[in-house]
Protein backbone atom coordinates (compact mmCIF):
# COMPACT_ATOMS: atom_id res chain seq x y z
CA UNK A 1 0.00 0.00 0.00
CA UNK A 2 1.17 3.52 -0.77
CA UNK A 3 1.92 5.27 2.52
CA UNK A 4 -0.16 8.17 3.83
CA UNK A 5 2.92 10.36 3.56
CA UNK A 6 3.22 9.60 -0.15
CA UNK A 7 -0.48 10.30 -0.66
CA UNK A 8 -0.11 13.58 1.23
CA UNK A 9 2.74 14.65 -1.02
CA UNK A 10 0.58 13.90 -4.08
CA UNK A 11 -2.31 15.86 -2.65
CA UNK A 12 -0.10 18.77 -1.66
CA UNK A 13 1.21 19.01 -5.21
CA UNK A 14 -2.40 19.04 -6.44
CA UNK A 15 -3.38 21.68 -3.92
CA UNK A 16 -0.41 23.89 -4.80
CA UNK A 17 -1.89 24.75 -8.18
CA UNK A 18 -5.45 25.44 -7.00
CA UNK A 19 -5.25 27.55 -3.89
CA UNK A 20 -8.00 30.06 -4.64
CA UNK A 21 -11.63 30.11 -3.66
CA UNK A 22 -14.20 28.52 -6.03
CA UNK A 23 -14.23 30.30 -9.36
CA UNK A 24 -10.96 32.20 -9.02
CA UNK A 25 -7.81 32.01 -11.11
CA UNK A 26 -6.25 29.36 -8.90
CA UNK A 27 -8.82 26.81 -10.01
CA UNK A 28 -8.50 27.89 -13.64
CA UNK A 29 -4.76 27.36 -13.38
CA UNK A 30 -5.42 23.87 -12.07
CA UNK A 31 -7.76 23.09 -14.95
CA UNK A 32 -5.37 24.43 -17.54
CA UNK A 33 -2.12 23.11 -16.15
CA UNK A 34 -3.33 20.15 -14.14
CA UNK A 35 -1.65 18.56 -11.13
CA UNK A 36 1.85 19.88 -10.88
CA UNK A 37 0.95 22.87 -13.08
CA UNK A 38 2.72 21.69 -16.24
CA UNK A 39 2.37 19.27 -19.11
CA UNK A 40 -0.39 18.42 -21.54
CA UNK A 41 -3.77 17.29 -20.24
CA UNK A 42 -3.81 13.51 -19.97
CA UNK A 43 -6.47 11.21 -21.35
CA UNK A 44 -9.36 9.62 -19.48
CA UNK A 45 -7.91 6.11 -19.82
CA UNK A 46 -4.78 7.22 -17.97
CA UNK A 47 -6.67 7.85 -14.73
CA UNK A 48 -5.60 5.27 -12.11
CA UNK A 49 -8.21 2.56 -11.55
CA UNK A 50 -8.99 -0.39 -9.31
CA UNK A 51 -9.37 -2.93 -12.10
CA UNK A 52 -11.06 -2.59 -15.45
CA UNK A 53 -13.39 -5.60 -15.21
CA UNK A 54 -16.47 -4.42 -13.34
CA UNK A 55 -17.93 -7.91 -12.87
CA UNK A 56 -14.77 -9.30 -11.32
CA UNK A 57 -14.67 -6.27 -9.05
CA UNK A 58 -18.30 -6.85 -8.10
CA UNK A 59 -17.64 -10.48 -7.23
CA UNK A 60 -14.69 -9.39 -5.10
CA UNK A 61 -16.92 -6.87 -3.32
CA UNK A 62 -19.45 -9.59 -2.56
CA UNK A 63 -16.82 -12.07 -1.38
CA UNK A 64 -14.97 -9.62 0.84
CA UNK A 65 -18.03 -7.84 2.25
CA UNK A 66 -16.88 -4.50 0.85
CA UNK A 67 -20.38 -3.08 0.40
CA UNK A 68 -20.75 -2.64 4.15
CA UNK A 69 -17.35 -0.93 4.31
CA UNK A 70 -17.50 1.03 1.08
CA UNK A 71 -16.51 4.28 2.83
CA UNK A 72 -13.34 2.64 4.18
CA UNK A 73 -12.65 1.10 0.78
CA UNK A 74 -12.78 4.57 -0.81
CA UNK A 75 -10.43 6.00 1.81
CA UNK A 76 -7.99 3.14 1.32
CA UNK A 77 -8.11 3.49 -2.47
CA UNK A 78 -7.38 7.22 -2.36
CA UNK A 79 -4.39 6.46 -0.12
CA UNK A 80 -3.17 3.98 -2.72
CA UNK A 81 -3.89 5.80 -5.98
CA UNK A 82 -3.99 9.50 -5.14
CA UNK A 83 -6.80 12.09 -5.23
CA UNK A 84 -8.58 10.74 -8.33
CA UNK A 85 -9.34 7.21 -9.54
CA UNK A 86 -11.73 5.25 -11.73
CA UNK A 87 -14.01 2.58 -10.27
CA UNK A 88 -15.69 -0.16 -12.30
CA UNK A 89 -18.35 -2.11 -10.43
CA UNK A 90 -20.76 -4.40 -12.22
CA UNK A 91 -22.45 -2.40 -14.96
CA UNK A 92 -21.47 0.93 -13.39
CA UNK A 93 -18.33 3.01 -13.82
CA UNK A 94 -17.39 6.26 -12.10
CA UNK A 95 -14.58 8.70 -11.50
CA UNK A 96 -14.04 9.29 -7.78
CA UNK A 97 -12.55 12.53 -6.43
CA UNK A 98 -11.95 13.99 -2.98
CA UNK A 99 -10.30 17.42 -3.16
CA UNK A 100 -12.61 20.44 -2.70
CA UNK A 101 -11.07 22.25 -5.66
CA UNK A 102 -11.95 19.36 -7.98
CA UNK A 103 -15.42 19.11 -6.45
CA UNK A 104 -15.97 22.80 -7.14
CA UNK A 105 -15.04 22.32 -10.79
CA UNK A 106 -17.49 19.40 -11.01
CA UNK A 107 -20.38 21.43 -9.64
CA UNK A 108 -19.63 24.33 -11.97
CA UNK A 109 -20.27 21.96 -14.85
CA UNK A 110 -23.63 20.57 -13.63
CA UNK A 111 -25.84 22.77 -15.85
CA UNK A 112 -29.43 23.96 -15.42
CA UNK A 113 -30.75 20.45 -14.79
CA UNK A 114 -28.17 18.74 -12.56
CA UNK A 115 -28.20 14.97 -12.77
CA UNK A 116 -26.96 12.49 -10.21
CA UNK A 117 -26.81 8.72 -10.22
CA UNK A 118 -30.27 7.19 -10.52
CA UNK A 119 -31.07 4.64 -7.84
CA UNK A 120 -32.37 2.15 -10.36
CA UNK A 121 -33.90 -0.25 -7.80
CA UNK A 122 -36.09 2.61 -6.57
CA UNK A 123 -37.02 3.62 -10.11
CA UNK A 124 -37.84 0.02 -11.06
CA UNK A 125 -40.13 -0.29 -8.05
CA UNK A 126 -42.04 2.84 -9.11
CA UNK A 127 -42.37 1.58 -12.67
CA UNK A 128 -43.53 -1.92 -11.75
CA UNK A 129 -46.02 -0.62 -9.16
CA UNK A 130 -47.26 2.18 -11.47
CA UNK A 131 -46.30 4.85 -8.92
CA UNK A 132 -45.34 8.36 -9.97
CA UNK A 133 -41.75 9.45 -9.36
CA UNK A 134 -40.77 12.31 -7.09
CA UNK A 135 -37.97 14.79 -7.68
CA UNK A 136 -35.37 12.40 -6.30
CA UNK A 137 -35.86 10.10 -9.29
CA UNK A 138 -36.63 12.69 -11.96
CA UNK A 139 -34.34 14.61 -14.31
CA UNK A 140 -34.54 17.46 -16.81
CA UNK A 141 -37.21 20.13 -17.14
CA UNK A 142 -39.84 18.00 -15.39
CA UNK A 143 -37.58 17.68 -12.35
CA UNK A 144 -36.93 21.44 -12.27
CA UNK A 145 -40.61 22.39 -12.46
CA UNK A 146 -41.56 20.09 -9.57
CA UNK A 147 -38.52 21.05 -7.53
CA UNK A 148 -39.27 24.77 -7.69
CA UNK A 149 -42.77 24.15 -6.32
CA UNK A 150 -41.42 21.99 -3.49
CA UNK A 151 -38.68 24.48 -2.62
CA UNK A 152 -41.32 27.05 -1.72
CA UNK A 153 -42.80 24.72 0.92
CA UNK A 154 -39.68 23.14 2.43
CA UNK A 155 -36.56 25.14 1.54
CA UNK A 156 -37.32 28.87 1.72
CA UNK A 157 -36.85 30.77 4.98
CA UNK A 158 -40.59 31.51 5.06
CA UNK A 159 -41.27 27.77 5.03
CA UNK A 160 -38.79 27.19 7.86
CA UNK A 161 -40.58 29.83 9.95
CA UNK A 162 -43.83 27.90 9.49
CA UNK A 163 -42.59 24.49 10.54
CA UNK A 164 -39.90 25.37 13.10
CA UNK A 165 -42.38 25.69 16.02
CA UNK A 166 -43.75 22.22 15.23
CA UNK A 167 -40.28 20.67 15.38
CA UNK A 168 -39.57 22.55 18.59
CA UNK A 169 -42.70 21.03 20.14
CA UNK A 170 -41.60 17.50 19.23
CA UNK A 171 -38.05 18.12 20.50
CA UNK A 172 -39.44 19.29 23.85
CA UNK A 173 -41.65 16.23 24.06
CA UNK A 174 -38.62 14.01 23.43
CA UNK A 175 -36.90 15.58 26.44
CA UNK A 176 -40.05 15.13 28.55
CA UNK A 177 -40.00 11.44 27.61
CA UNK A 178 -36.33 11.14 28.52
CA UNK A 179 -36.96 12.87 31.85
CA UNK A 180 -39.73 10.40 32.67
CA UNK A 181 -37.44 7.46 31.89
CA UNK A 182 -34.69 8.87 34.09
CA UNK A 183 -37.08 9.52 36.99
CA UNK A 184 -38.47 6.00 36.75
CA UNK A 185 -35.33 3.97 36.02
CA UNK A 186 -32.37 6.22 36.84
CA UNK A 187 -30.30 6.57 39.97
CA UNK A 188 -28.94 9.47 42.04
CA UNK A 189 -30.48 12.59 43.54
CA UNK A 190 -33.76 13.92 42.20
CA UNK A 191 -32.22 16.91 40.43
CA UNK A 192 -29.19 15.03 39.15
CA UNK A 193 -30.42 11.56 38.32
CA UNK A 194 -28.63 9.50 35.67
CA UNK A 195 -29.63 6.78 33.27
CA UNK A 196 -27.46 4.88 30.78
CA UNK A 197 -29.27 3.73 27.67
CA UNK A 198 -29.18 3.30 23.93
CA UNK A 199 -31.15 6.34 22.70
CA UNK A 200 -31.42 5.16 19.09
CA UNK A 201 -34.98 3.70 19.25
CA UNK A 202 -36.30 6.96 20.68
CA UNK A 203 -34.29 8.98 18.15
CA UNK A 204 -35.93 7.06 15.30
CA UNK A 205 -39.34 7.75 16.84
CA UNK A 206 -38.44 11.42 17.19
CA UNK A 207 -37.45 11.67 13.53
CA UNK A 208 -40.65 9.97 12.34
CA UNK A 209 -42.88 11.97 14.69
CA UNK A 210 -41.25 15.25 13.64
CA UNK A 211 -41.35 14.43 9.92
CA UNK A 212 -45.02 13.44 10.03
CA UNK A 213 -45.90 16.63 11.89
CA UNK A 214 -44.22 18.84 9.31
CA UNK A 215 -45.26 16.91 6.21
CA UNK A 216 -48.80 15.86 7.13
CA UNK A 217 -49.71 18.32 9.87
CA UNK A 218 -50.48 15.66 12.48
CA UNK A 219 -48.87 14.10 15.54
CA UNK A 220 -48.85 10.30 15.49
CA UNK A 221 -48.16 9.66 19.18
CA UNK A 222 -44.82 7.84 19.03
CA UNK A 223 -43.85 9.14 22.47
CA UNK A 224 -46.79 7.41 24.14
CA UNK A 225 -46.30 4.25 26.18
CA UNK A 226 -47.73 2.18 23.31
CA UNK A 227 -46.51 3.53 19.97
CA UNK A 228 -48.43 2.22 16.98
CA UNK A 229 -47.38 -0.98 15.27
CA UNK A 230 -47.93 0.78 11.94
CA UNK A 231 -45.23 3.34 12.68
CA UNK A 232 -42.80 0.73 14.04
CA UNK A 233 -43.28 -1.22 10.81
CA UNK A 234 -42.53 1.93 8.81
CA UNK A 235 -39.19 2.36 10.58
CA UNK A 236 -38.39 -1.30 9.93
CA UNK A 237 -39.33 -0.91 6.24
CA UNK A 238 -37.04 2.12 5.79
CA UNK A 239 -34.12 0.24 7.34
CA UNK A 240 -34.80 -2.82 5.13
CA UNK A 241 -35.08 -0.65 2.02
CA UNK A 242 -31.77 1.09 2.75
CA UNK A 243 -29.95 -2.17 3.50
CA UNK A 244 -31.07 -3.85 0.26
CA UNK A 245 -30.38 -0.91 -2.06
CA UNK A 246 -26.54 -0.96 -2.41
CA UNK A 247 -26.17 -4.53 -3.74
CA UNK A 248 -28.99 -3.92 -6.22
CA UNK A 249 -27.34 -0.80 -7.66
CA UNK A 250 -24.89 -2.82 -9.71
CA UNK A 251 -27.26 -5.51 -10.99
CA UNK A 252 -30.18 -5.24 -13.45
CA UNK A 253 -33.30 -4.99 -11.20
CA UNK A 254 -35.72 -6.07 -13.94
CA UNK A 255 -33.84 -9.34 -14.38
CA UNK A 256 -33.77 -9.90 -10.63
CA UNK A 257 -37.50 -9.25 -10.48
CA UNK A 258 -38.23 -11.76 -13.22
CA UNK A 259 -36.06 -14.36 -11.48
CA UNK A 260 -37.80 -13.71 -8.14
CA UNK A 261 -34.46 -13.15 -6.42
CA UNK A 262 -35.08 -12.81 -2.62
CA UNK A 263 -33.02 -9.61 -2.40
CA UNK A 264 -35.28 -7.85 -4.87
CA UNK A 265 -38.41 -9.22 -3.19
CA UNK A 266 -37.26 -7.86 0.18
CA UNK A 267 -36.50 -4.48 -1.36
CA UNK A 268 -39.85 -4.19 -3.15
CA UNK A 269 -41.78 -5.36 -0.07
CA UNK A 270 -40.07 -2.71 2.06
CA UNK A 271 -41.05 0.00 -0.42
CA UNK A 272 -44.62 -1.31 -0.48
CA UNK A 273 -44.82 -0.84 3.31
CA UNK A 274 -43.40 2.68 2.99
CA UNK A 275 -45.95 3.65 0.35
CA UNK A 276 -48.78 2.09 2.35
CA UNK A 277 -47.85 4.14 5.43
CA UNK A 278 -47.51 7.36 3.42
CA UNK A 279 -50.79 6.76 1.61
CA UNK A 280 -52.67 6.35 4.91
CA UNK A 281 -51.19 9.62 6.23
CA UNK A 282 -51.98 11.48 3.02
CA UNK A 283 -55.57 10.24 2.99
CA UNK A 284 -56.09 11.36 6.59
CA UNK A 285 -54.53 14.72 5.85
CA UNK A 286 -56.65 15.18 2.75
CA UNK A 287 -59.83 14.37 4.70
CA UNK A 288 -58.93 16.85 7.43
CA UNK A 289 -58.62 19.60 4.85
CA UNK A 290 -62.19 18.96 3.70
CA UNK A 291 -63.58 19.92 7.11
CA UNK A 292 -63.03 23.30 8.77
CA UNK A 293 -62.77 21.65 12.19
CA UNK A 294 -59.81 19.52 11.15
CA UNK A 295 -56.78 19.75 13.44
CA UNK A 296 -53.50 20.79 11.96
CA UNK A 297 -50.32 21.83 13.63
CA UNK A 298 -50.80 24.97 15.64
CA UNK A 299 -48.04 27.51 15.14
CA UNK A 300 -47.62 29.39 18.42
CA UNK A 301 -48.13 33.12 18.08
CA UNK A 302 -49.22 32.92 14.45
CA UNK A 303 -52.96 32.93 15.02
CA UNK A 304 -53.39 30.30 12.31
CA UNK A 305 -53.19 26.57 11.75
CA UNK A 306 -50.34 25.08 9.72
CA UNK A 307 -51.76 22.16 7.70
CA UNK A 308 -48.36 20.66 6.99
CA UNK A 309 -46.54 20.58 3.67
CA UNK A 310 -49.32 18.31 2.37
CA UNK A 311 -51.97 20.90 3.13
CA UNK A 312 -49.92 23.73 1.66
CA UNK A 313 -49.40 21.84 -1.61
CA UNK A 314 -53.06 20.82 -1.89
CA UNK A 315 -54.31 24.32 -1.16
CA UNK A 316 -52.02 25.84 -3.79
CA UNK A 317 -53.23 23.31 -6.37
CA UNK A 318 -50.12 23.60 -8.54
CA UNK A 319 -48.84 20.03 -8.10
CA UNK A 320 -51.13 17.10 -8.99
CA UNK A 321 -52.10 14.80 -6.11
CA UNK A 322 -50.15 11.84 -7.56
CA UNK A 323 -46.96 13.94 -7.57
CA UNK A 324 -47.66 15.25 -4.07
CA UNK A 325 -47.97 11.63 -2.95
CA UNK A 326 -44.73 10.63 -4.71
CA UNK A 327 -42.69 13.47 -3.25
CA UNK A 328 -44.01 13.23 0.30
CA UNK A 329 -43.34 9.49 0.29
CA UNK A 330 -39.75 10.12 -0.78
CA UNK A 331 -39.36 12.81 1.89
CA UNK A 332 -40.71 10.46 4.56
CA UNK A 333 -38.52 7.57 3.44
CA UNK A 334 -35.46 9.79 3.40
CA UNK A 335 -36.21 11.72 6.57
CA UNK A 336 -36.07 9.14 9.38
CA UNK A 337 -32.74 7.29 9.38
CA UNK A 338 -30.95 10.27 7.83
CA UNK A 339 -31.90 12.38 10.87
CA UNK A 340 -31.85 9.79 13.65
CA UNK A 341 -28.43 8.37 12.77
CA UNK A 342 -26.53 11.71 12.71
CA UNK A 343 -28.12 12.46 16.09
CA UNK A 344 -26.62 9.22 17.44
CA UNK A 345 -23.19 10.26 16.25
CA UNK A 346 -23.60 13.85 17.52
CA UNK A 347 -24.60 12.72 21.02
CA UNK A 348 -21.67 10.32 21.09
CA UNK A 349 -19.14 12.96 20.03
CA UNK A 350 -20.48 15.52 22.50
CA UNK A 351 -20.38 12.89 25.26
CA UNK A 352 -16.78 11.88 24.60
CA UNK A 353 -15.65 15.51 24.24
CA UNK A 354 -16.85 17.10 27.51
CA UNK A 355 -14.99 20.36 26.89
CA UNK A 356 -16.76 20.82 23.56
CA UNK A 357 -20.06 19.82 25.17
CA UNK A 358 -19.77 22.50 27.85
CA UNK A 359 -18.79 25.17 25.35
CA UNK A 360 -21.80 24.43 23.14
CA UNK A 361 -24.10 24.16 26.18
CA UNK A 362 -23.05 27.58 27.47
CA UNK A 363 -23.81 29.19 24.12
CA UNK A 364 -27.13 27.33 23.92
CA UNK A 365 -28.23 28.43 27.39
CA UNK A 366 -27.27 32.05 26.80
CA UNK A 367 -29.05 32.09 23.45
CA UNK A 368 -32.17 30.42 24.81
CA UNK A 369 -32.40 32.97 27.60
CA UNK A 370 -32.02 35.89 25.21
CA UNK A 371 -34.51 34.39 22.74
CA UNK A 372 -37.16 33.99 25.49
CA UNK A 373 -38.05 30.56 24.14
CA UNK A 374 -38.31 31.56 20.46
CA UNK A 375 -36.73 28.58 18.65
CA UNK A 376 -35.68 30.51 15.56
CA UNK A 377 -33.91 33.22 17.57
CA UNK A 378 -32.37 30.58 19.84
CA UNK A 379 -30.80 28.78 16.87
CA UNK A 380 -29.56 32.03 15.36
CA UNK A 381 -27.83 32.90 18.62
CA UNK A 382 -26.08 29.52 18.95
CA UNK A 383 -23.94 29.04 15.83
CA UNK A 384 -21.98 26.28 17.57
CA UNK A 385 -25.11 24.12 17.26
CA UNK A 386 -24.84 24.36 13.49
CA UNK A 387 -21.11 23.77 13.82
CA UNK A 388 -21.82 20.63 15.85
CA UNK A 389 -24.10 19.34 13.11
CA UNK A 390 -21.60 20.13 10.35
CA UNK A 391 -18.74 18.59 12.31
CA UNK A 392 -20.78 15.44 12.91
CA UNK A 393 -21.60 15.18 9.21
CA UNK A 394 -17.96 15.83 8.29
CA UNK A 395 -16.88 12.75 10.23
CA UNK A 396 -20.02 10.69 9.59
CA UNK A 397 -21.67 11.81 6.32
CA UNK A 398 -25.11 10.24 5.88
CA UNK A 399 -24.50 9.62 2.21
CA UNK A 400 -20.86 8.91 1.45
CA UNK A 401 -20.88 10.38 -2.07
CA UNK A 402 -22.42 13.23 -4.04
CA UNK A 403 -22.62 12.53 -7.76
CA UNK A 404 -22.96 14.58 -10.92
CA UNK A 405 -22.76 14.01 -14.66
CA UNK A 406 -20.93 17.07 -16.08
CA UNK A 407 -22.57 18.55 -19.16
CA UNK A 408 -19.20 19.50 -20.69
CA UNK A 409 -15.70 18.08 -20.71
CA UNK A 410 -13.77 19.06 -17.60
CA UNK A 411 -10.21 18.62 -16.42
CA UNK A 412 -9.57 17.24 -12.93
CA UNK A 413 -6.04 16.59 -11.66
CA UNK A 414 -4.83 17.14 -15.23
CA UNK A 415 -7.05 14.34 -16.61
CA UNK A 416 -9.77 15.07 -19.13
CA UNK A 417 -13.20 13.86 -18.00
CA UNK A 418 -15.69 13.54 -20.88
CA UNK A 419 -19.15 15.10 -20.56
CA UNK A 420 -21.71 12.62 -19.25
CA UNK A 421 -19.24 10.71 -17.05
CA UNK A 422 -20.48 9.79 -13.58
CA UNK A 423 -18.20 11.66 -11.15
CA UNK A 424 -18.48 11.05 -7.41
CA UNK A 425 -17.27 13.40 -4.68
CA UNK A 426 -16.37 11.00 -1.85
CA UNK A 427 -17.37 12.64 1.41
CA UNK A 428 -16.06 10.21 4.01
CA UNK A 429 -12.40 10.39 2.92
CA UNK A 430 -12.82 14.13 2.23
CA UNK A 431 -13.96 14.80 5.80
CA UNK A 432 -11.07 12.84 7.31
CA UNK A 433 -8.30 14.09 5.03
CA UNK A 434 -5.43 15.83 6.80
CA UNK A 435 -4.76 17.64 3.52
CA UNK A 436 -8.19 19.30 3.63
CA UNK A 437 -8.81 19.69 7.36
CA UNK A 438 -6.43 20.60 10.13
CA UNK A 439 -6.50 17.92 12.83
CA UNK A 440 -9.30 16.01 11.06
CA UNK A 441 -9.55 13.45 13.87
CA UNK A 442 -10.52 16.23 16.30
CA UNK A 443 -14.23 16.97 16.87
CA UNK A 444 -14.28 20.77 16.83
CA UNK A 445 -17.53 22.57 15.93
CA UNK A 446 -15.72 25.92 16.00
CA UNK A 447 -13.82 25.03 12.82
CA UNK A 448 -17.03 26.07 11.01
CA UNK A 449 -17.14 29.47 12.70
CA UNK A 450 -19.16 30.44 15.77
CA UNK A 451 -16.29 30.52 18.26
CA UNK A 452 -16.99 32.94 21.08
CA UNK A 453 -15.63 36.42 20.51
CA UNK A 454 -12.38 37.04 22.32
CA UNK A 455 -11.82 33.35 23.06
CA UNK A 456 -9.32 32.73 20.27
CA UNK A 457 -9.67 32.07 16.59
CA UNK A 458 -11.44 29.03 15.22
CA UNK A 459 -9.67 26.44 13.13
CA UNK A 460 -11.62 27.87 10.20
CA UNK A 461 -9.13 30.75 10.19
CA UNK A 462 -6.23 28.53 9.16
CA UNK A 463 -4.76 29.05 5.71
CA UNK A 464 -5.29 25.39 4.85
CA UNK A 465 -9.04 25.64 5.37
CA UNK A 466 -9.34 28.95 3.52
CA UNK A 467 -7.61 27.40 0.54
CA UNK A 468 -8.71 25.55 -2.54
CA UNK A 469 -12.44 24.99 -2.82
CA UNK A 470 -13.15 26.04 0.78
CA UNK A 471 -16.84 26.32 -0.05
CA UNK A 472 -16.95 22.64 -1.04
CA UNK A 473 -15.75 21.01 2.18
CA UNK A 474 -19.22 20.52 3.70
CA UNK A 475 -21.48 18.65 1.30
CA UNK A 476 -23.50 16.28 3.48
CA UNK A 477 -26.74 17.69 2.02
CA UNK A 478 -25.37 18.02 -1.49
CA UNK A 479 -24.95 21.27 -3.37
CA UNK A 480 -26.84 23.72 -5.53
CA UNK A 481 -30.21 23.23 -7.18
CA UNK A 482 -30.08 19.48 -6.60
CA UNK A 483 -29.15 19.52 -2.92
CA UNK A 484 -31.32 17.46 -0.55
CA UNK A 485 -34.88 18.75 -0.77
CA UNK A 486 -35.45 17.91 2.90
CA UNK A 487 -32.34 19.74 4.03
CA UNK A 488 -34.02 22.52 6.02
CA UNK A 489 -36.29 20.07 7.83
CA UNK A 490 -33.36 17.80 8.75
CA UNK A 491 -31.11 20.67 9.83
CA UNK A 492 -33.86 22.09 12.03
CA UNK A 493 -34.69 18.71 13.59
CA UNK A 494 -31.06 17.98 14.45
CA UNK A 495 -30.24 21.41 15.85
CA UNK A 496 -33.43 21.78 17.89
CA UNK A 497 -33.14 18.37 19.50
CA UNK A 498 -29.49 18.99 20.38
CA UNK A 499 -30.47 22.38 21.79
CA UNK A 500 -33.06 20.92 24.16
CA UNK A 501 -30.93 17.93 25.13
CA UNK A 502 -27.99 20.17 26.04
CA UNK A 503 -30.26 22.44 28.07
CA UNK A 504 -31.61 19.47 30.02
CA UNK A 505 -28.92 16.81 30.26
CA UNK A 506 -25.23 16.22 30.69
CA UNK A 507 -23.89 13.48 28.39
CA UNK A 508 -21.24 10.87 29.14
CA UNK A 509 -19.90 7.67 27.60
CA UNK A 510 -18.01 4.87 29.30
CA UNK A 511 -15.55 4.50 26.42
CA UNK A 512 -14.04 7.14 24.18
CA UNK A 513 -12.96 4.64 21.54
CA UNK A 514 -14.03 5.36 17.96
CA UNK A 515 -17.33 3.92 16.80
CA UNK A 516 -17.16 1.19 14.17
CA UNK A 517 -19.34 2.14 11.21
CA UNK A 518 -21.07 0.33 8.38
CA UNK A 519 -22.59 1.48 5.11
CA UNK A 520 -26.12 0.52 4.06
CA UNK A 521 -26.81 3.35 1.60
CA UNK A 522 -26.33 5.57 4.64
CA UNK A 523 -23.43 5.51 7.08
CA UNK A 524 -24.39 4.27 10.54
CA UNK A 525 -22.87 2.70 13.66
CA UNK A 526 -22.31 -1.04 13.66
CA UNK A 527 -23.70 -0.92 17.20
CA UNK A 528 -25.58 2.16 18.46
CA UNK A 529 -23.58 4.04 21.13
CA UNK A 530 -24.78 3.89 24.72
CA UNK A 531 -25.06 7.30 26.40
CA UNK A 532 -25.41 8.28 30.08
CA UNK A 533 -27.91 11.14 30.49
CA UNK A 534 -27.78 13.12 33.75
CA UNK A 535 -30.42 15.73 34.50
CA UNK A 536 -29.06 19.23 35.01
CA UNK A 537 -32.11 20.70 36.76
CA UNK A 538 -35.54 19.56 37.87
CA UNK A 539 -37.93 18.97 34.98
CA UNK A 540 -40.17 21.86 36.01
CA UNK A 541 -37.27 24.30 35.90
CA UNK A 542 -35.64 23.13 32.71
CA UNK A 543 -38.58 22.33 30.45
CA UNK A 544 -40.63 25.46 30.92
CA UNK A 545 -41.01 27.64 27.79
CA UNK A 546 -39.19 30.69 29.13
Amino acid sequence: MVSRALFSSRVNRALSVSTGLPGDTGMRASVQGGAGGSGAVRGFQEIPHTGSNGWINLLRFWREGTFNQLHKHMEKTFNMLGPIYRQYLGSQSSVNILLPGDIGELFRSEGLHPRRMTLQPWATHRETRKHSKGVFLKNGAEWRADRLLLNREVMLSSAVQRFLPLLDEVARDFCHLLHRKIQMDGHGENEHRSLTLDPSPDLFRFALEASCYVLYGERIGLFSSNPSWESERFIWAVERMLATTPPLLYLPPRLLRRLHVPLWTQHATAWDHIFSHAEARIQRGYQRLQFPGGTGGSVPGSGCQFPGVLGQLIERGELPLNLIRANLTELMAGGVDTTAVPLQFALFELARNPGVQEKVRKQVKDSWLQAAGNPQKALQGAPLLKGTMKETLRLYPVGITVQRYPIRDIVLQNYRIPAGTLVQACLYPLGRSQDVFQNPECFDPSRWGGAEAGRGRSIEDSSMERGSGAGFRSLAFGFGARQCVGRRIAESEIQLLLLHILRNFHLEVSSKEDINTKYTLILQPESPPTITFTTLLSSNQTLCPQ
